[in-house]
């Protein structure tokens, strides 16, 4: 809504008005009081245009603080102080017309008062000039033009002060409008506002002289309230590009799961460009005003990030909005499950890596069938993470083990199928002596050797076998020689009796028994071998 001028009719009115206050200060005719009459008609006229204007901005008070009661309401109740304030003062000045008239007319029903309306044309002591100084004025000067000034300065300083000093234009037009300051007179002498105004005029001018004031008061009313709702969009942004915004909780989902997204227009204003600030940094910005927020993943774990966008309303202040974000850094990783491989073996932990494409280690849990399981973590030098890893010991051999995996997605968990392994028994290891089970071995190599050791060859598990003793056999002439060893060393003698060996003879070494990671004692093949 635009500010209210006056028109070219208002302003002919109050120059005819300033020509015939004057002419009545000369003792003029008649007919400058019938002009005077006409003047009031005018304003009347002009006040009740006024009323209708004010009246509509109160409605759309009304109707923008349904719309939005915490951006509007604080505005409408202003409004309706300035519409109970500039009630009080109209409403005042009218009494004292219908006062003035009824005074002068002496005769309460006069037709020249209808309620409170003013009919000037009715007034038949128009030109009456004690009656309006006596109400007004008043014999020691107490009359109730004193109450009309200060409730015209009270109503001046109430609007300014709704003004807060950011509107100087309208400021000054209240203090023009409303001026209630001592003025001089035709003889250059300062006079009270009371009696410049109102003494010794005659009743017409004075009728004319105050609906000149109730029209200021409405027109202060309309200036204050258009400046009152053009508040209410002052610190609003004005957009000016929309656009349609999909944001989902996962770009990535598993059969069974749910797919959720956000979806919401975006406006944005391409006039003002805005500033993120990140760690005391400015982002850079694309083409279409979004920050572009870039670091490299140094270290693995749960990483926090957030900043401030600065962007200037239209009324010129600075609005801060922060935002807090985080991120995952994980390990790289690729996913390649062997299908026909699917084998645990039974006493020791089966190590297995579980993973959830986006989804963090942290949120992925397990569950074991058939055997236990132990996880594995990670500690750098600022925090203790998960790293995925699980170690699973089967219960028993001939039943499956079942690995139930489920994961946090989104704030809800999501169950994955079983994935079963087979449960194998760890195979028995290979008794080496010289790192040969069979085959030949020469002499001197045989006499150097200190014990009999157990490998499981090929095997995926790097598992440790402790022999935990063996026989030395020594055969020649038909005799039997053997030596026992309690542990994996060579004993004294089994010593000897390898070091009686010729070329030709056989070393045989047997009855070996192994413990093994599972706790379990296995007994061994014997070895073989031929002495070159």
């Amino acid at each position: 809504m635009a500010h209210e001028k006056l028109s070219p009719r208002q302003k002919m009115i109050g120059m005819m008005y300033l020509v015939l206050t004057a002419m009545l200060a000369l003792n003029v005719s008649k007919e400058a009081v019938e002009a005077f009459k006409k003047v009031d008609k005018g304003l009347t006229q002009t006040i009740a245009n006024y009323t209708i204007k004010n009246d509509v901005i109160y409605k759309e008070f009304d109707r923008a603080a349904a719309e939005n009661a915490a951006k509007a309401g604080k505005y409408k109740t202003a409004a309706y102080q300035v519409k109970e304030r500039a009630d009080e003062a109209f409403n005042f000045i009218q009494g004292l017309k219908i006062e003035i008239i009824k005074k002068a007319e002496k005769d309460p029903e006069t037709p020249a008062v209808k309620g409170n309306e003013v009919i000037i044309e009715e007034v038949k002591r128009i030109d009456d000039t004690n009656v309006p100084s006596e109400i007004l004025i008043g014999a020691n000067e107490n009359g109730k033009a004193n109450d009309l000034k200060a409730l015209l300065s009270e109503y001046r300083q109430f609007l300014i002060g709704l003004l807060d000093g950011k509107n100087p234009t309208t400021e000054a037009n209240l203090k023009s409008s409303l001026n209630t300051d001592d003025q001089k007179n035709a003889d250059g002498e300062k006079e009270r506002w009371e009696n410049f105004n109102f003494q010794t005029l005659p009743l017409v001018a004075v009728i004319c002289i105050m609906s000149e004031m109730q029209l200021n008061v409405r027109n202060a009313e309309t200036e204050v309230l258009n400046y009152l709702y053009s508040q209410i969009d002052a610190s609003s942004f004005k957009f000016n590009k929309l656009k349609a915004i999909v944001i989902p909780t996962s770009n990535y989902v598993t059969l069974g799961s749910d797919y959720e997204a956000k979806v919401f227009i975006s406006a944005t204003d391409t006039t003002q460009i805005p500033q993120i600030n990140v760690g005391g940094s400015l982002l850079p910005l694309d083409e279409t005003g979004k920050g572009i927020y870039k670091v490299h993943a140094s270290s693995l774990g749960t990483k926090k990030w957030g900043g401030i966008i600065a962007l200037k309303a239209p009324d010129g202040t600075v609005k801060n909005y922060d935002f807090d974000e985080q991120y995952v850094v994980g390990e790289p990783n690729v996913i390649v499950s062997p299908t026909a491989m699917n084998v645990m073996y039974m006493g020791i932990p089966n190590p297995i890596d579980v993973s959830v494409p986006s989804v963090s280690p942290d949120k992925i849990h397990i569950k074991v069938v058939n055997g236990t399981f132990t996880t594995e973590k990670v500690k750098n030098s600022k925090q203790e993470y998960f790293k995925g890893a699980w170690a699973v010991k089967p219960n028993a051999v001939g039943q499956d083990v079942q690995v139930i995996v489920s994961a946090d997605i989104n704030g809800k968990p999501v169950q994955f199928a079983p994935y079963p392994f087979r449960v194998k028994s760890i195979p028995p290891p290979v008794a080496i002596f010289a790192n040969k089970s069979t085959g030949s071995v020469p002499r001197a190599t045989a006499a150097a050797q200190q014990g009999v050791f157990a490998i499981l060859p090929d095997f995926d598990f790097d598992l440790q076998y402790l022999v935990t003793g063996f026989t030395v056999l020594y055969s020649d002439k038909g005799s039997d020689f053997e030596e026992t060893s309690t542990n994996s060393n060579l004993t004294t003698k089994q010593k000897d009796l390898i070091g009686r060996l010729t070329r030709g003879k056989n070393l045989i070494i047997k009855d070996i028994k192994a413990l093994g990671p599972d706790g379990k004692t296995k007994e061994l093949q014997p070895i073989i071998l031929k002495i070159d």
